[in-house]
C-alpha cells in the first residue's frame, strides 16, 4: 500500500484548557486559523505535547472532534491523531474514532508501563492497532525519551515491511541521526520519515527529511519557513544562524520549568492554551512576565506566528 509522504511543519498542538482545568475546544478554529495562516500543513493530535497521556479517553474525543470539525474537508491540511500506547483496547477504540471523524492518518507508541521486551512484540502491538484501520495510514512514535523503549527504528522497519500494509512511517523524536538516516533509505525510501526534534531541523533536513513534526511550529513557525527556504538556497550560514535561534528559544523551557513554557509562548502570540495538568509545572505570573521579557530580549516579536 502507497501513501503520499507528508511535507512542510506539522505542529503538535497543544490541547486548550479552561481555567478549571477541564478541555477546551471551543478554542480549537481558532487554533486552526493560526497554524492555516502561516502555513503549517497539519496537526499531530494529543501527542506529547498535546498532553495525550494526561487526557481521559472522552477528552481526546472531544478534541479530535474539534479538530475534525475544522479540517476534515481541508486537503492541504493533515491530521494525525496520537493513540497512546500503553492500552491496546483504547487505542484500537480510539483509532476508530479519528476515522469516523476524518483524521488522514494515526500514530501509536510503545507502552511505558508494561514495556516489550523485543522489537517483535512491538510489531505485534502495532501489527494489532493498524489491522483494526487498514486502509488508514499508521505510524509509529519513537520516542524513547519518555517511553524509555529504544529499539532501533530500522530493526522496527525490518520487523513490519512487509507484515502490515498500512504501516506508513515513523514519527522520529530521538537524537540517533545513524538509525534516521538508515530508515530513510530502508526499502527504497519506502516510508515516510517524520523529523521530531525542532532544535535539530538544520541536520534533518541535510539527509533529505522533507516533513517535520514538533511544538514550537504552533508560535515560530515563520522561522522555520526560512530556515528551510535558506537551506533549500544553499545559504547554509543563515540556515545555521536561524536554527540557532530556535535553539535559544527553545532554551526557555529549561529555564522556566519545561513543556509548560510552551504555552507560556501561545499567550504571546494571542492564543490562550491554558495551562498544563499536572504533573507539568506551569509559571507564576512574576516567571511570566520574566519569560516575555527573555523573548523579546531572543527576537521572539520577529519570528511569532501571526493570527489575524
Amino acid at each position: 500500500m502507497n501513501h503520499n509522504h507528508l511535507t512542510g511543519l506539522i505542529a503538535a498542538p497543544f490541547t486548550p484548557m479552561n481555567p478549571d482545568g477541564s478541555v477546551k475546544p471551543s478554542l480549537i478554529p481558532a487554533y486552526y486559523r493560526l497554524l492555516k495562516q502561516n502555513g503549517v500543513k497539519g496537526a499531530f493530535v494529543c501527542g506529547s505535547t498535546g498532553e495525550g497521556a494526561s487526557l481521559t479517553m472522552s477528552e481526546r474525543k472531544m478534541i479530535a472532534e474539534a479538530w475534525g470539525a475544522c479540517a476534515a474537508n481541508d486537503d492541504e491540511f493533515a491530521l494525525i491523531m496520537f493513540l497512546g500506547g500503553n492500552c491496546l483496547a483504547e487505542s484500537k477504540e480510539l483509532v476508530l474514532h479519528a476515522q469516523a471523524n476524518q483524521f488522514n492518518a494515526v500514530s501509536f507508541t510503545s507502552p511505558s508501563y508494561f514495556k516489550p521486551s523485543s522489537v517483535s512484540l512491538l510489531a505485534a502491538m502495532c501489527e494489532e492497532v493498524a489491522g483494526v484501520v487498514p486502509d488508514m495510514p499508521f505510524y509509529y512514535y519513537h520516542i524513547p525519551v519518555l517511553t524509555g523503549v529504544g529499539f532501533t527504528m530500522k530493526s522496527l522497519l525490518e520487523t513490519v515491511h512487509g507484515r502490515i500494509p498500512n504501516f506508513t512511517g515513523i514519527k522520529y523524536t530521538h537524537e540517533d541521526f545513524m538509525d534516521f538516516s538508515s530508515c530513510i533509505h530502508f526499502a527504497d525510501g519506502q516510508y515516510d520519515m517524520l523529523w521530531g526534534r525542532d532544535e535539530s531541523m538544520l541536520p534533518s533536513l541535510s539527509l533529505g527529511v522533507k516533513g517535520v513534526v514538533g511544538s514550537t511550529y504552533n508560535y515560530i513557525a515563520p522561522l522555520y519557513h526560512q530556515l528551510m527556504a535558506a537551506f533549500d538556497n544553499n545559504d547554509l550560514a543563515e540556515a545555521r544562524r536561524l536554527q540557532q535561534v530556535s535553539i535559544d528559544l527553545i532554551g526557555l523551557l529549561g529555564k522556566y520549568g519545561g513543556m509548560g513554557t510552551g504555552k507560556a509562548y501561545m499567550k504571546l502570540v494571542g492564543l490562550d492554551c491554558g495551562e498544563f495538568r499536572l504533573p507539568v509545572s506551569n509559571m507564576s505570573e512574576t516567571q511570566f512576565a520574566a519569560f516575555e521579557q527573555d523573548a523579546k530580549k531572543l527576537g521572539f516579536d520577529q519570528y511569532a506566528s501571526k493570527l489575524n
